[in-house]
C-alpha cells in the first residue's frame, strides 16, 4: 500500500511523526509512506490553496517533502510532482495538535488537507488529538492517537463506507483528551456544534506603536449536542465523522425552492 501523509501543523510538528508510525504499519514492510507536508505551521487555514502564487517544495529525505504551502496544496504537490502520477492508496492528515471537532472543523487545515485528497478522488482520514488537563501530564500528548490510530484507521479500511461519488465521502477522527488506557472505544459521531464559544479578536499595539489584531479561539472544553463529536470525545470516545465536501444545506432544499416558486 502507498500512503501519502500531511499535516497543517509542519513539516516538524510531533504530531506528523505520531502519523508516520501510524502509517508505516498500515502499510505494511512492503509498502509505502510519503511525507508532504507545510515548512510552515498552517493551522486554520481551512481548504485553502496557494491559487495567486507559486510554492516553493524541498526534498528533506527519502520520500519527505516540505512545502511552504497549505496542507491542501501538499496534497496537489504530492499528486502532480512528488508522486509524478502514482496515486496513492490512501490519504491520511494529521495528527493534529488539538481538536478538529464541531465548528473547528471549518478552520481547520488538517481536514482541508483530507477534504482536497476526496476531491481528487482518494480514500482520506483527518485524525486530530483533543488536548486538555489530562493530557499534559502524559509522557506524549498524543498517547491516545499513537496508541489507537492503527486500529482506527484499520477500522475504516475494513468497515468503513468509501464511495466514488463527484463528493466522495472522507472521515474526520478526533482521539479524547485523556490517556490511552481511558480511551473508551470509538463512536461514529455527527459533527456538533459548541454554543456559547466562538473565534474573536483581540487588538494589540506592538512595540513600534503599529495596531495588530490577534485572533483568539474559544473554550474548547465545552461539549456539543448530546452524541456529537466533540461531547463523546469529552466522555472519552474516539469520534469517527463521515464527511462530503459538498455544503449544499439539503434538508433546507425544498422549501426554499418553494418559497421561490
Amino acid at each position: 500500500m502507498r500512503i501519502l501523509i500531511t499535516n497543517d501543523d509542519g513539516i516538524n510538528a510531533p504530531g506528523l511523526d505520531i502519523l508516520g508510525a501510524i502509517a508505516a504499519e498500515i502499510a505494511g514492510p512492503g509498502g509505502e509512506v510519503w511525507t508532504v507536508a507545510p515548512a510552515f505551521e498552517q493551522s486554520g487555514v481551512g481548504h485553502a490553496i496557494s491559487y495567486t502564487h507559486p510554492m516553493m517544495i524541498a526534498r528533506l529525505g527519502p520520500r519527505r517533502y516540505a512545502a511552504e504551502g497549505s496542507p491542501a496544496d501538499c496534497v496537489l504537490a504530492a499528486l502532480y510532482d512528488v508522486l509524478d502520477g502514482a496515486r496513492p492508496d490512501l490519504v491520511l492528515s494529521g495528527v493534529n495538535r488539538g481538536n478538529n471537532a464541531a465548528e473547528n472543523v471549518l478552520y481547520s487545515g488538517t481536514v482541508g488537507g483530507a477534504m482536497e485528497a476526496a476531491l481528487q478522488g482518494l480514500p482520506a482520514i483527518a485524525l486530530s488529538q483533543f488536548m486538555g488537563p489530562e493530557t499534559e501530564d502524559l509522557e506524549t500528548p498524543f498517547e491516545a492517537a499513537r496508541d489507537h490510530g492503527v486500529a482506527v484507521v484499520r477500522a475504516l479500511l475494513d468497515r468503513g463506507l468509501w464511495d466514488a461519488g463527484d463528493y466522495r465521502l472522507f472521515y474526520n477522527v478526533n482521539f479524547p483528551p485523556v490517556a490511552a488506557a481511558r480511551v473508551r472505544g470509538m463512536k461514529v459521531a455527527p459533527q456538533g456544534y459548541r454554543r456559547d464559544t466562538s473565534f474573536g479578536v483581540v487588538p494589540h499595539v506592538s512595540p513600534s506603536g503599529r495596531r495588530f489584531l490577534w485572533v483568539k479561539g474559544g473554550p474548547q472544553h465545552l461539549p456539543s449536542g448530546p452524541g456529537t463529536d466533540a461531547a463523546v470525545n469529552l466522555e472519552g470516545y474516539i469520534s469517527i465523522t463521515p464527511m462530503r465536501a459538498d455544503l449544499t444545506a439539503h434538508d433546507a432544499l425544498a422549501e426554499v425552492a418553494a418559497r421561490f416558486g
